[in-house]
């Protein structure tokens, strides 16, 4: 959607649910916000406060061992939309007049899947609208609706990233602002490192790499929806401390390098053994069962045959991996290995030159970690590991960045 160039620049805001745990966190961002608003047009996307996404797929576990993905999305959704309606209250308590919508309101127009939709269009003249009203407007994220079904969907966990870089898309803002609790990404996760440093600057496909691996900063999706559409990302903290962060655009390291950027990594990678060694057999053979029994489908990291198997690397959120796991206890033909892997992957800066796999395994033969698989990519190094050696791999590979 092309809107009419407004006296003052657009920007998109995306709050994360850390950042809108209580009510004084609340008051904290709306007070940023509305002094934000006397220099910009604001378009607000919020996440559910805290741990609510976690709290409703627990509830409906307990009242459902298969909930229905149709009324999961009708449950899920409320969380998002208590958290838009509370920042629009405290703002328009500030003085600084606002207005809230759902997804299916702010005319975000998905495929008709439901738990894991994809966003097909955006239709956002209500949001115009207020904007132009000098509104600041307030999006639920992770939502949006079928006009094929009229049903309501979610985008999947990490989805209000992908709805702030579709309405930044979509409204040509000048940029979109995903604020966290961090104050920048990060070349390992600081719980695990704490020598990590932060990252200032990175573009679209390092930041894609580092995502599909197990970077929780951003949802892999909304970076490769930030690609296509060229939005200029910063990733920072939602405090008014002050803060480099991280921008992430195109045109930034444009000639041939290659050296370790990042570490990241998936806690948990179940194997699955299929007896089939036709890919396409096998695949639609797990969707099938995945699809009657109510599971999202995961992650696929790897899939490979050997002799008349076909074996199966998946990941995705814990909700989604106990499922699994529950599942494919009782099944007699699919069958699931009993250990947790992990996977850990070094990114780097370019394509992978042929010393840094030889670096790696050096230095996890140094300190004694056994490697199941390796993946290589065009920009990284992917281990699979035993889940009790993660911490201990990220640690010993992040001294070679």
């Amino acid at each position: 959607m092309n809107t009419p160039k407004k006296s003052k620049p657009l920007i998109v805001q995306k709050y994360g649910g850390s950042t809108l745990a209580d009510p004084e966190k609340i008051k904290c961002v709306s007070a940023r916000i509305a002094e934000q608003a006397k220099i910009n047009s604001i378009i607000v996307v919020v996440s559910a406060m805290g741990k609510t996404t976690n709290s409703l797929i627990e509830l409906a576990g307990q009242v459902s061992s298969h909930p229905e993905q149709r009324e999961l999305d009708m449950l899920l959704t409320v969380g998002e939309r208590i958290s838009m309606s509370l920042v629009s209250m405290a703002l328009n308590d500030l003085g600084c007049p606002a207005i809230s919508f759902t997804g299916s309101q702010a005319g975000i127009f998905t495929d008709d899947s439901h738990v894991n939709a994809f966003i097909n269009d955006v239709k956002g003249f209500r949001v115009d609208e207020n904007l132009k009203k000098d509104k600041v407007v307030i999006l639920a994220g992770f939502q949006g609706v079928s006009p094929l079904t009229k049903e309501i969907t979610t985008l999947g966990r990490g989805g209000s990233d992908t709805s702030a870089v579709a309405m930044a898309a979509a409204f040509n803002a000048e940029r979109c602002e995903i604020l966290k609790d961090v104050p920048a990404i990060f070349t390992a996760d600081p719980n695990i490192v704490p020598t990590a440093k932060p990252i200032h600057q990175l573009n679209y496909d390092q930041l894609m790499d580092m995502t599909f691996w197990g970077a929780k900063v951003l949802h892999y999706r909304s970076v490769e929806l930030a690609k296509i559409r060229d939005v200029t990302l910063y990733v920072g903290p939602a405090s008014n401390k002050n803060s480099d962060g991280t921008i992430v655009k195109k045109g930034l390291n444009m000639f041939e390098t290659c050296r370790a950027l990042s570490l990241n990594s998936h806690e948990t990678v179940l194997e699955i053994t299929i007896p089939e060694n036709d890919f396409s057999k096998a695949l639609k053979e797990i969707h099938k069962l995945f699809s009657q029994k109510q599971i999202t489908f995961p992650q696929l990291l790897s899939c490979e045959t050997f002799l008349e198997k076909t074996v199966l690397y998946l990941t995705g959120p814990q909700e989604i991996m106990s499922a699994i796991k529950k599942e494919l206890k009782s099944n007699n033909e699919i069958t699931m290995n009993s250990t947790d892997f992990s996977t850990v992957t070094l990114t780097c800066t370019g394509a992978t030159a042929s010393l840094i796999p030889q670096l790696v395994f050096d230095k996890l033969s140094e300190v004694k970690i056994k490697t199941q698989k390796m993946i290589m990519s065009a920009m990284s190094i992917t281990v699979l590991i035993d889940s009790s050696e993660r911490h201990k791999t990220i640690e010993a590979l992040h001294t070679l960045i």
